[in-house]
């Protein structure tokens, strides 16, 4: 699967649980999109994790 170029994120594994406790296992998918960054002159587009491209904007 897809992993954040910035941070590394990626899917996090566990269990959904229901009310009579019931086990199923179920992933987590980070929140990627594709972002055009600028990397030593050059427009690269990569896939970023939301909080990434929110620290990006803010500096």
């Amino acid at each position: 699967m897809k992993k954040c170029a910035v941070c590394g994120k990626g899917v996090s594994h566990g269990n959904q649980i229901s009310h009579s406790h019931r086990v199923n296992k179920r992933i987590w998918k980070p929140n990627l999109q594709k972002a055009t960054i600028i990397l030593e002159g050059k427009k690269v587009t990569t896939h970023v994790c939301t909080k990434c491209l929110k620290t990006v904007a803010r500096v």
